[in-house]
């Protein structure tokens, strides 16, 4: 792994360290996702030691070492010549020291580095210190840390929300200062960046600080909008949307998925624009059609953060969706079977279920639906057709609008259970639609 890579570049007569979020989880007891490695041997020495090498970022002096399942990433030491485009550098200046190599790094705490044998720790940054007294702080001047690199911001609010961690004054103020330039980095970084802060157990906490340091009104005013919407008490004794959406990202555990993450922030999305007072409708606050304005907001919000299709699709049924479970309970058993046929039908259960926790905190639809599919054996969820196409025609129908009428019949009967047999669904066509096959070939 890291340690062997680091092992044959000192074999070679080169420095080698850890450096970076490894040493930083190391530190607190975690276990790191990744491995980095700075070194003095330029991309080409590091690639000739090892010839499974990718180099995929050499240009920056980055080159990626797979081992074990773990993907090593080996950087030499080097400082950063301007930043004109708010996230790569324009040049890359290759230096001998660890020390030099540090300063053009994020945070303190990301600026340590370990040598992989002693578990020494090397600091020249303050890192030590900081993981000590829970602050996020930039390294030297904050202004320019974040003028080389504006997604450096949201990593801040990710890295305090993640650890529980404070921002450091000067850094805070200087994340408000540049809050706007956010928009200069691409949407697919900024959505990565968020889907990270949604799924690692710290949701809420990410969210608030987002909007405390301005960068929420850039990234998504949608959301920004939701605060002092007042919502009927009755149903939301919480509060307003923002404190509810809030209260379920709370909810929401590390490791969630990133759709049932986007779909909770996004649910209510059509709320703030749909708002009618008690006194503009006559009895209470209302939202009359939020969910197709919400579906129609989060459509645009996922293309402008270019999600995928799929991911895009699932995130909008969710939110299409969300308030058909108040129904469930009077539905008929074939749009039952319908509802819970819905792909990845958990997220759904799973962003109803926070939805309650999170206002009334009544679970009788939840519980409804969870009991449905415990006692509901999956071919009946999900029957195998009785007859198809070429069966209908063998019976004396002609292909036309009456066969999707008759195929959509069979299947409702067979959902509600009225049919279970190819027989019995042979005489149900029958005696449904040859009067109408007759008219349809008379005229």
């Amino acid at each position: 792994m890291a340690n062997s890579i680091c092992d044959t570049l000192r074999r070679n007569g080169y420095q080698a360290l850890l450096v970076g979020g490894c040493v930083r989880d190391l530190l607190l007891g975690r276990e790191p996702a990744d491995y980095d490695v700075t070194t003095d041997a330029t991309p080409d020495q590091v690639a000739a030691l090892f010839p499974e090498s990718v180099a995929v970022g050499a240009q920056f002096g980055v080159i990626l070492i797979p081992r074990d399942e773990v993907k090593v990433e080996v950087a030499t030491f080097r400082s950063d010549a301007g930043y004109s485009d708010g996230r790569h550098p324009d040049s890359v200046v290759y230096s001998k020291t660890p020390q030099e190599d540090v300063q053009r790094r994020d945070f303190t705490i990301n600026g340590l580095l370990m040598r992989h044998d002693t578990g020494e720790v090397l600091d020249y940054v303050g890192g030590q210190a900081d993981l000590k007294a829970k602050i996020i702080r930039a390294i030297g001047v904050p202004d320019r840390r974040f003028k080389e690199d504006k997604l450096r911001m949201m990593r801040a609010v990710r890295f305090a929300a993640r650890f529980g961690f404070e921002i450091e004054v000067e850094t805070f103020r200087a994340m408000r200062r540049h809050a706007a330039e956010i928009r200069q980095v691409s949407p697919e970084r900024r959505r990565d960046e968020i889907t990270k802060m949604l799924t690692e157990g710290a949701a809420r906490q990410a969210l608030e600080l987002l909007d405390e340091t301005g960068l929420l009104q850039q990234v998504l005013p949608e959301i920004g909008a939701m605060k002092g919407v007042e919502q009927p008490p009755q149903f939301h004794p919480e509060g307003d949307v923002w404190i509810h959406t809030r209260m379920m990202l709370e909810g929401l555990p590390a490791g969630a998925s990133p759709t049932l993450a986007w779909g909770i922030l996004l649910h209510d999305v059509g709320k703030p624009p749909t708002f009618q007072s008690a006194a503009e409708t006559g009895d209470r606050i209302r939202f009359n059609h939020h969910v197709e304005v919400g579906v129609r907001m989060a459509e645009a919000i996922c293309r402008r953060l270019r999600f995928s299709n799929e991911d895009t699709e699932q995130i909008l049924a969710l939110v299409d969706n969300h308030m058909k479970f108040g129904a469930v309970e009077e539905m008929r058993t074939s749009t039952l079977k319908k509802f819970v046929r819905l792909p990845r039908f958990e997220e759904h259960l799973a962003l109803h279920r926070l939805d309650c926790l999170s206002s009334h905190r009544n679970l009788d639809s939840y519980e409804f639906v969870r009991r449905f599919l415990e006692m509901t054996p999956p071919e009946q969820v999900r029957p195998e057709r009785l007859l198809n196409g070429d069966d209908l025609q063998e019976m004396g129908f002609q292909p036309g609008p009456l066969f999707s009428q008759i195929l959509q019949a069979l299947e409702e009967a067979q959902l509600e259970g009225q049919i279970r047999t190819r027989e019995e669904a042979q005489t149900y066509v029958v005696s449904r639609f040859a009067s109408k096959e007759r008219k349809a070939s008379s005229t």
